[in-house]
Formats: C-alpha cells, structure tokens, sequence
C-alpha cells in the first residue's frame, strides 16, 4: 500500500498546505559534475526516516497519511471490499455538509483528492 505522497502529489500539495504539516521528504539526488539526463521523479529519492518530525527546507515536502489526516477538518476514511481488493474513500464534514472523494485502491490518493476538493471549494 502506498504510504506517502508521490513527488507529483508532494509538488502540489506544496503550494496549498502550510509546509510545517509534512513530515516527511523527497530529497534530490546530487551527483558532483554530473548532467542528469534522466525524468524529474527519478531524481529524487524518498526519505521515510527524517530525523526531524516536520518539512525542513530540504528537498520536496512530502506527507504521510497521518499528516494528510491532519489537515482535512473532520475527517472520516470509509473502505469497501469489491473484486477482492480494497477500495478508500475520504470524507469530510465541513459547512453543514458531508465532501466525499472518489474511490481509490489507497488512501493516500483519496486524501490527496480531498483536500484539492476542498481547496477548489475554499473550504481548507
């Protein structure tokens, strides 16, 4: 299961949430000299084990379920069993009303898809 943001979510989620609610990083690989001739998400590494607990300045934001949780107000995950695999919804109550994502195979991207949602609507 997907544990984290993915550097294209992370880049996102950079210029709507406060960046002191991620915990965690996706760092860019460095090579001396070196001319990387090679796609944008791979040159990046992700590091799980920050020895900090929030964004440091380093590298691209990046946020754990926990913190995607943190952020959307009244949060709720529902999870349904179809074909033999996990599906995740994310729901929040907010302005007198219930703000449902699709469905996805993880949580993750249902979060992700709800707080786009809510910012769209100006709600976050």
């Amino acid at each position: 299961m997907k544990a984290y943001t993915d550097l294209e979510q992370s880049e996102k989620l950079a210029e709507i949430l406060p960046l002191e609610s991620a915990d965690q990083t996706w760092a860019r690989i460095v090579i001396a000299g070196a001319n990387l001739d090679v796609p944008e998400e791979l040159q990046y590494k992700h590091n799980g084990d920050m020895p900090f607990k929030y964004y440091s300045g380093v590298g691209v934001p990046c946020w754990s379920l926990v913190a995607l949780l943190d952020v959307i107000p009244q949060v709720k995950l529902d999870n349904i069993m179809q074909y033999n695999k996990k599906h995740w919804r994310c729901c929040s109550y907010f302005a007198s009303d219930w703000h449902n994502s699709d469905w996805y195979d993880n949580p993750i991207d249902a979060c992700y898809e709800m707080i786009l949602k809510l910012h769209e609507q100006k709600l976050l």
